[in-house]
């Protein structure tokens, strides 16, 4: 891996991060409710911007790669990875593999959830 895409990440990553506090802050701010609205917000604005990234790589080839890694790991990455998981998740099924896809929903829906109450869980009995 190049200097240059270590690089073209870690500045996307702090514009991605800051984008996500602006736009979670904003949103919770404004729109209050129980659910957690300003996560929803980040997790939609970064699968939409996503798919229409790729759809847009897919007719322009000519962006060098650090410009991609840059905008996709980099920005999208740290506003959010659910949108890596929802890209993921539609070629999948665009591909026809709809077992694959469903199993992949699946483990990263539950497994997430389940890991991070193990986790909180596990170090609640350790601090006890």
């Amino acid at each position: 891996m190049s200097l240059t895409t270590i690089i073209a990440v870690a500045s996307g990553g702090a514009i991605g991060a800051t984008l996500r506090l602006l736009i979670n802050g904003f949103t919770n701010k404004h729109f209050v409710h129980a659910l957690p609205l300003g996560t929803l917000a980040v997790n939609l604005i970064g699968s939409l911007l996503i798919g229409m990234l790729f759809a847009y790589f897919h007719f322009n080839t000519s962006l060098s790669p650090q410009l991609k890694t840059f905008l996709v790991t980099g920005i999208l990455g740290a506003l959010t990875t659910y949108s890596t998981f929802a890209i993921e998740s539609f070629f999948l099924l665009e591909s026809g593999h709809y077992a694959h896809a469903f199993a992949n929903m699946a483990l990263n829906l539950f497994g997430t959830i389940l890991l991070a109450g193990i986790g909180y869980l596990l170090i609640m009995q350790i601090t006890k």
